[in-house]
């Protein structure tokens, strides 16, 4: 019994694999956050761009405040070099690393510095914009880093405060809105607002959008990993099975060359369809050896889309104790294609799922489209539940109430996702040209399984 709960759980370095690809596609998908948060800044900085240069044309040409114009240009020349310099990087490399962000932000703070140095340090109105830079570190950055900015930001406002050039600005507070100390503030208060709720809003959902695709990732790798357990011990229990189904297959041999069964027919009868089904029982297991975790190649059939789903409906339909079923093969021109025992279950799993809610009636229509084979499974039995369709493709979301019931469509989506194709599930209404009852599309790109794609294989 141990043993069999650890097979289940996998061993303990295969557990420690899918925590380390976890941690991967974590890195990745805040990487490919970091690239987009940096694409902001690096927008931002063209907009600090074009205010240095009309801060300093009003103060020089409207307010006659004597500036030391040409180190500031200096200092903006080096904003707009770095900056071009960024949009080149980081245009072709698409992951940013935090430490990264960080020194984009100490060269941001730098620059600010500098141009705070030369007119005037802590008694520039301008000064405030420190803040601005600061709620971006604690937005961007881990928080040693965010830390760290904020020591770095106030170590250089404090030795503005001491270190620095002169503005000739008289701060005539007494004269209230009309004194320019009282404009410059506002002026950057504004900025501060603007700025922060522009970008503030734009970089929030930027990481909302890699935390939701990160959730989706780890839903899919847990999904994935459940798959492999479930195919483990699929395995196993084919393999055990193995051994009695051929002990039946003999003794049905021995029985129909009995004199006491030859000479009834219909003894002769039920023995051959209990052959009929023990023939079923064992494809289905040595489906299920070659699937679970084997080449494809071992289990792959070369043939034609056409033959495929032509010999698979014949047999399904052989095999069931189906009243109805509706076949329309509308392929066209046909196309040479590798499929194996996976594909098969796959949609004899949607077919036997149809049968189910459907004993009269079932439909299946094939057809390409857009480069795609589009397979539509329709019944006419009571549909699907809301909260069914409402969670498609989940492990153990059925209404049936049987233990390990659920799994079906689960099966379903994977392989069919493994494969690059989707599926969709919906209730058909009835009265509008529609007989009621469900509808299941699977869409498989054909490029998957052409031979052409495959043959290698």
């Amino acid at each position: 019994m141990t043993e069999k709960t650890q097979s289940a759980d996998g061993p303990p370095d295969r557990r420690s694999k899918a925590g380390l690809r976890e941690r991967v596609t974590a890195a990745g998908v805040s990487y490919a956050a970091g690239h987009q948060n940096m694409m902001q800044l690096i927008q931002l900085r063209w907009i600090a761009v074009i205010g240095q240069m009309a801060t300093i044309a009003a103060a020089i040409y409207i307010y006659d405040i004597r500036l030391p114009l040409v180190p500031m240009l200096q200092v903006l020349a080096c904003l707009i070099a770095f900056n071009v310099a960024s949009h080149l990087r980081w245009h072709e490399v698409r992951y940013v690393r935090n430490t990264e962000l960080f020194m984009a932000l100490l060269v941001d703070g730098a620059i600010l510095t500098s141009q705070l140095y030369l007119s005037g340090g802590a008694t520039n109105p301008f000064a405030f914009l420190y803040l601005l830079q600061v709620i971006l570190s604690a937005v961007l950055l881990q928080p040693v880093y965010a830390w760290t900015f904020v020591l770095i930001a106030a170590a250089s406002l404090a030795g503005l405060s001491r270190y620095y050039l002169p503005l000739p600005l008289e701060a005539d507070h007494e004269r209230g809105i009309l004194s320019l100390y009282v404009q410059g503030m506002l002026i950057c208060f504004m900025l501060n607002a603007s700025l922060l709720v522009f970008f503030i809003t734009r970089i929030m959902a930027n990481l909302r959008a890699g935390d939701a695709q990160l959730a989706n990732l780890r839903q899919r790798a847990a999904e994935e990993e459940h798959v492999v357990r479930m195919g483990l011990l699929a395995s196993g229990a084919a393999h055990e099975l193995g051994t009695p189904l051929a002990t039946l297959s003999v003794i049905l041999g021995d029985w129909r060359r009995m004199p006491e069964f030859a000479r009834n027919p219909e003894l002769l009868e039920e023995i051959g369809e209990m052959q009929t089904q023990l023939k079923r029982c064992k494809a289905i297991v040595s489906g299920i050896l070659l699937s679970a975790g084997e080449a494809r190649g071992e289990s792959s059939v070369k043939t034609t889309l056409a033959t495929f789903l032509d010999e698979l409906a014949h047999e399904w339909r052989g095999s069931r104790p189906v009243h109805g079923f509706a076949y329309y093969n509308r392929i066209g021109d046909d196309l040479p294609v590798v499929f194996d025992e996976t594909l098969k279950q796959m949609i004899c799993n949607v077919l036997d799922n149809a049968l189910e809610a459907s004993p009269q009636w079932v439909g299946m229509e094939a057809a390409r489209q857009d480069g795609e084979l589009l397979l539509r499974v329709t019944d006419q039995g009571p549909g699907f539940d809301p909260a069914i369709l409402a969670q498609l493709g989940k492990p153990y979301n059925s209404t049936k109430g049987r233990p390990g019931s659920g799994l079906g469509l689960f099966l379903v989506v994977n392989v069919a996702r493994t494969l690059g194709g989707t599926v969709s599930a919906r209730n058909r209404q009835e009265g509008s040209g529609e007989a009621g009852g469900a509808e299941v599309v699977i869409r498989l790109p054909l490029s998957a399984i052409a031979l052409a794609r495959t043959s290698t294989v």
